[in-house]
C-alpha cells in the first residue's frame, strides 16, 4: 500500500521538479524522501506507537493473556472508562474507553504517575487543551507516502501550536507558585520539540479557515494566479460583449456567459448560431433549442485559462507535497509530542477523578524494610476505610443526577502483616469475600497507574509487578472443561508466570471437587505460592485452610462478619479471625424443613473432629462479643454525656434566669436587693465552675454523686431567694390533701418560700415529683402544703411512668396535659436512648412488631423517635403505616433535613 501511494505521488511530482518556497525565515523546503526512507520511517513509527500505547510490551503471550483475564475479572476497564469523563482530548478519551491507561512498569514509574496526579489535584482550574486533535492517523498517512489535504496539514499545525499553549500555561503556573508543586506536570512537556519552524511553514502557506493554499506559498504560484486573474478578466470581458451583441440581435432572450467542458462560452439560439461566426459548439441545452458556443476570439484565451489552471493545481500539489514531506520527516517528534500531551491529559483526568471520589494518595511499602516509624510500619498492606471504586461510583453518579441513590459501600480496613504471604478469607456466601479481594486487586492496579482510590488516611501497599486473578467460573463446554478443570487450568498458568513481586487472587480455591482432595490440593498450592509470591489472597469455605496459620507463620486469617441475629452479612472484615459459613442458619431463615436441618446437623457433628466446632467459632464469637460490649459502652457514654450536657444547660439557663429578676429587684429601689443579686450570680458561677472541674476530673460512676451535689447546691441558692409571700389554700384541709398534677405546693425544708408545681404522682403514699424553675425533685406528701389547685396549667411531663394511679387519676392527668385550646402538651422533643427505637437492618415484619411493642411500652404524652434509615424505603413505609393506624399515636412528624431517616411520634 505504501509503495502504491508513493508511486502515484511520484507521477504527480517528478523528481526533476525543484521548487523554492518563500517563507519569512527564508527556509528552503526539502523534497519527498525516497521510498526506502518512507518504509523505514513507517516501521519505526509503528514500533514507537506500540511502545507508547502499551505498558506491557515485554510480557510473554501467556502472561498477557492472564493479565487481560485478570483485568476483566477485576473490571479494570470500567475504572479506566470512568476517567474518560474527565479527559479533555479525543485521544485521551479513546485511550480510557479502550482501557489503554498507562500503568507503571516499575515502582519508580508508578511513583512518578502518582506525583503527576497529586500535582493535577492542586490545579485551581483545568488546563486548556483546546485545539489539540488526534493527528496520529494523519501523520501515519504522511509517513506512508499519501499526499495530505490542506485540512489535514492545518490540523497538524493547529495541534502542535495548541500543545505549545498547554506548555505555556504550565510555565505560567510554575512561575506564579514558585514552590515546585506543578513540576511533575511541567516535566512531562519539558524538553519536547514544539516544531516552531514547521508550524510557521504551515501557517504561512495555508489558510486553515478556507482550507486553501495562499498565493504567498511560492513565487511561482503567485505569478501563475496573477496571470490567470488577468486572463480571466480579458476572457469575461470578451464574452460579455459577445453575449450582449447576440441579445441585441435577438439571438437569445437574455445574455448568457457560462462554462462548458472547462471552457468559457456564450449561449445562442440554435436558429441564430450564425451570429457567432467561426464559433465552436461546446454543448447544447436539453431541448436542443440553445447552443453554447465558444467564439473564435475566445479560443486562445480559453486555451491559456486551461493551461494556467493546470499549472496552478500542479504548483499547489508541489507545496502540499513539500509540507507533507516535512510532516513525515518530523513524525517521530510529532508522535512524541502528542504522546506527552496524552500523558499530561491522563494526569489531569486522574486528578479530577480523585477529587470526584475523594480519593487519597497511595504510597508503596517495602515488605522487607521497616523504615516507617508509625503503626503502619508493621504491615505491608495498610489501608483504612477503602470503598470499592465501582460501587462508590454508582452512588456518586446517582447523587450527581439527583436521583435516589443506593447506600454507600461499606468501608473496609485491610491490614496485612509484613511476614504474611498468604491471606485466607473465610465466611458465608454473599458476605463480601470476593468483593474484598477485588477491592485490593483494583487498589493495586490503581496505585500502579497513579490513580488515587477512595480511602482514609495515608494508605500503603506494595508495588506488584503482576496482578494475577482466578475469579469466576471458568467452565467451558467448547473446550470440555468442567468448573474444577477450568480453575485448575487457570491456576497452572498463574503458577507458571508468577514472580517474587506478584499479587495472586484466588476465589474459592479447590472448589468443585471432592472436599478432601480439594483441601489437599489447595494446601499444596498455597504452600508453593507462599515461597514464590509477594502476597496471595484466597477465599474458601474449607476450615482446614484457616488452620494453616497455626503451623505456618506465612499464613494469615481473615473473616467476613455475619450477624447471627438478623442472619445478614455486615460486609466488614475481621482480621486474625476465622468465619463460619452459617449454611444451616441461613437455610433455617428461609423456611427449610426442620427435619432436614436436624439431620444435617447430626452429620456435621459426625464429620467434625472433637471440639473442632468449638474452636472454629471461638475467636469469631469473642471478637463479636467484644465489639458489642464496646459499642454498648460507647452508647452508654454518649447517653451520659448527653445527660451531663443537658444538666449543664439547665444550670446555665437557671443562672441566666436570675438576670430576668433584675427588673423586679430594681423596682424595690434598695441597694440591698442589688447586692443580693450580685451574691446570687457569684454563687451560681461558683457552682457551675466547680461542677465543670469535677466533671472533667471524675469517672463515669461518680456522675450521679456530682449531679446530686450540683442539684442540691443550685436548689439551695434558688430556694434562698424565692419570695416569702405565700397564701395557703383554704379550699380543703391540709390533713386531707392529696397531690394532683398541676397543684401549686409549698415545699418545706427548702426555705425562701419555695413554690413548686406537681408534675407527676408516684403512688398511693402521696409522694410525687415537683418542678420549680428547671429543677425537678421527688418529695413526700408530708413535706408539701397546698397553695393553689391546678387550673389547667401546662406542666412538663415526667420521663418516669406513673405508678399506682386509678382510672380517674389517669383521666385527670390526661386533662391536665391539655391546654385551653384543646391541644395536648407532650414531653420535650429531645432524643435519648430510652425514647428511641432503631429499626435499621431489620425485615419489615420484625420492624412492625418491634415498633408496636415500643409504642405500647411508652408512657402517656411521651415523644418516640422511630429510626428507620433511608435504604430502599420498605422499613420506612412499614413504620409510617403502623404510626398512622395505631390508636395511641396522636400525630407524627416526617424526617427533617436535620434528622434524616427518623420519624418523631407523639404517644397519647
Amino acid at each position: 500500500m505504501a509503495m502504491a501511494a508513493t508511486a502515484k505521488l511520484t507521477l504527480l511530482l517528478p523528481t526533476t521538479l525543484t521548487s523554492t518556497v518563500s517563507f519569512p525565515t527564508r527556509v528552503v523546503l526539502k523534497p519527498f524522501p525516497p521510498l526506502q526512507r518512507l518504509v523505514v520511517a513507517a516501521a519505526a513509527a509503528s514500533s514507537s506507537s506500540q511502545t507508547l500505547s502499551s505498558s506491557h510490551s515485554f510480557e510473554t503471550p501467556e502472561a498477557r493473556q492472564i493479565r487481560l483475564e485478570t483485568e476483566s475479572a477485576l473490571e479494570w476497564g470500567s475504572v479506566c472508562a470512568r476517567l474518560a469523563d474527565f479527559a479533555a482530548t479525543a485521544a485521551c478519551c479513546a485511550a480510557c474507553v479502550e482501557g489503554r491507561v498507562a500503568v507503571g512498569r516499575s515502582r519508580e514509574e508508578s511513583e512518578r504517575l502518582i506525583e503527576q496526579t497529586a500535582a493535577a489535584v492542586l490545579l485551581s482550574a483545568p488546563l486548556d487543551f483546546g485545539g489539540v486533535e488526534d493527528v496520529s492517523a494523519v501523520v501515519a498517512a504522511a509517513t506512508g507516502g499519501r499526499l495530505l489535504a490542506v485540512r489535514e496539514i492545518c490540523g497538524v499545525g493547529r495541534s502542535i501550536r495548541a500543545a505549545r499553549g498547554v506548555f505555556d500555561q504550565l510555565q505560567s503556573l510554575a512561575q506564579e507558585t514558585q514552590d515546585g508543586r506543578f513540576s511533575p506536570l511541567l516535566d512531562v512537556l519539558q524538553g519536547c520539540d514544539f516544531l516552531t519552524e514547521l508550524v510557521q511553514r504551515i501557517e504561512f502557506c495555508l489558510d486553515s479557515t478556507l482550507s486553501l493554499v495562499l498565493d504567498r506559498a511560492s513565487k511561482k504560484l503567485e505569478t501563475i494566479r496573477r496571470e490567470r486573474r488577468r486572463n480571466i478578466e480579458m476572457l469575461e470581458s470578451l464574452l460579455k460583449d459577445t453575449a450582449s451583441k447576440i441579445f441585441q440581435a435577438g439571438g437569445i432572450d437574455s445574455p448568457v456567459v457560462t462554462k462548458r467542458r472547462s471552457r468559457m462560452c456564450v449561449g445562442v439560439k440554435a436558429s441564430q448560431k450564425n451570429l457567432v461566426p467561426g464559433g465552436i459548439i461546446l454543448s447544447s441545452s436539453g431541448s436542443g433549442a440553445t447552443y453554447f458556443m465558444e467564439p473564435r476570439e475566445a479560443v486562445e484565451l480559453n486555451n491559456r485559462e486551461v493551461k494556467l489552471s493546470g499549472d496552478e493545481r500542479a504548483e499547489e500539489l508541489v507545496i502540499l507535497g513539500l509540507l507533507t514531506s516535512s510532516i513525515a520527516d518530523s513524525q517521530l517528534k510529532i508522535r512524541n509530542l502528542m504522546d506527552k500531551i496524552l500523558e499530561l491529559d491522563l494526569a489531569c483526568a486522574r486528578g479530577s477523578y480523585a477529587l470526584w471520589t475523594n480519593g487519597v494518595k497511595p504510597s508503596f511499602s517495602d515488605s522487607y524494610s521497616s523504615s516507617q516509624s508509625d503503626q503502619s510500619s508493621d504491615y505491608s498492606v495498610y489501608i483504612e476505610g477503602i470503598r470499592h471504586p465501582l460501587l462508590l461510583e454508582q452512588s456518586l453518579m446517582a447523587e450527581d443526577s439527583n436521583i435516589e441513590a443506593s447506600e454507600m459501600p461499606v468501608p473496609l480496613d485491610m491490614w496485612v502483616k509484613k511476614d504474611a504471604r498468604i491471606v485466607v478469607i473465610s465466611g458465608p456466601n454473599t458476605g463480601g469475600k470476593t468483593a474484598t479481594m477485588k477491592t485490593l486487586g483494583l487498589s493495586s492496579l490503581m496505585s500502579k497507574a497513579g490513580i488515587f482510590f477512595p480511602a482514609k488516611g495515608r494508605p500503603r501497599i506494595p508495588w506488584f509487578d503482576q496482578v494475577l486473578a482466578d475469579i469466576g467460573d471458568h467452565q467451558s463446554l467448547e473446550h470440555s472443561l468442567s468448573t474444577f478443570s477450568g480453575h485448575i487450568s487457570r491456576l497452572r498458568r498463574i503458577v507458571e508466570v508468577v514472580s517474587k513481586d506478584s499479587l495472586v487472587l484466588i476465589d474459592e480455591i479447590g472448589s468443585g471437587t471432592d472436599p478432601s482432595e480439594g483441601v489437599a490440593l489447595s494446601t499444596s498450592i498455597l504452600k508453593f505460592l507462599a515461597s514464590k509470591v509477594n502476597l496471595a489472597i484466597v477465599t474458601t469455605h474449607y476450615a482446614d485452610l484457616s488452620r494453616l496459620q497455626s503451623v505456618d507463620s506465612r499464613f494469615e486469617n481473615a473473616a467476613m462478619e455475619f450477624c447471627l441475629e438478623t442472619l445478614q452479612p455486615t460486609y466488614r472484615i475481621l482480621w486474625d479471625s476465622t468465619g463460619k459459613s452459617n449454611a444451616l442458619s441461613i437455610a433455617k431463615s428461609i423456611g427449610f424443613d426442620q427435619k432436614v436441618l436436624d439431620r444435617a446437623q447430626e452429620w456435621v457433628e459426625k464429620l467434625l473432629p472433637d471440639k473442632q466446632k468449638e474452636r472454629q467459632g471461638l475467636l469469631y464469637d469473642s471478637l463479636l462479643n467484644e465489639r458489642n460490649l464496646l459499642e454498648s459502652q460507647a452508647n452508654e457514654a454518649a447517653s451520659v454525656l448527653s445527660q451531663v450536657e443537658g444538666l449543664y444547660s439547665e444550670i446555665r439557663l437557671e443562672a441566666d434566669d436570675l438576670e430576668s429578676r433584675v427588673a423586679a429587684l430594681r423596682t424595690r429601689g434598695t441597694q440591698k436587693v442589688q447586692q443580693e443579686l450580685k451574691v446570687v450570680k457569684s454563687q451560681m458561677d461558683t457552682i457551675i465552675k466547680n461542677f465543670e472541674v469535677q466533671l472533667k476530673n471524675s469517672k463515669l460512676e461518680q456522675y450521679n454523686s456530682l449531679l446530686r451535689k450540683a442539684e442540691a447546691a443550685t436548689a439551695s441558692v434558688v430556694a434562698a431567694h424565692q419570695p416569702n409571700e405565700i397564701t395557703f389554700s383554704d379550699d380543703e384541709s391540709q390533713s386531707l390533701f392529696v397531690p394532683q398534677i398541676g397543684d401549686k405546693v409549698y415545699i418545706q425544708g427548702l426555705g425562701g418560700g419555695t413554690v413548686a408545681t406537681v408534675i407527676e404522682t408516684l403512688g398511693e403514699d402521696g409522694s410525687c415529683i415537683v418542678q420549680y424553675g428547671k429543677i425537678k425533685v421527688q418529695v413526700k406528701r408530708s413535706k408539701m402544703k397546698l397553695v393553689q389547685r391546678g387550673i389547667n396549667e401546662t406542666a412538663t411531663s415526667s420521663s418516669v411512668k406513673p405508678k399506682g394511679r386509678t382510672p380517674k387519676q389517669r383521666s385527670a392527668a390526661a386533662e391536665t396535659n391539655q391546654s385551653q385550646d384543646g391541644s395536648v402538651s407532650f414531653g420535650p422533643v429531645v432524643q435519648t436512648s430510652k425514647n428511641t427505637v432503631d429499626l435499621r437492618g431489620k425485615r419489615v415484619s420484625e420492624a412492625s412488631y418491634e415498633l408496636q411493642m415500643a409504642i405500647d411500652a411508652c408512657r402517656p404524652y411521651q415523644v418516640l423517635f422511630v429510626v428507620h434509615g433511608m435504604g430502599t424505603g420498605a422499613v420506612k413505609d412499614c413504620a409510617i403505616d403502623v404510626l398512622r393506624n395505631h390508636p395511641r399515636v396522636a400525630k407524627f412528624e416526617d424526617e427533617s433535613p436535620l434528622n434524616y431517616g427518623c420519624t418523631v411520634a407523639y404517644i397519647q
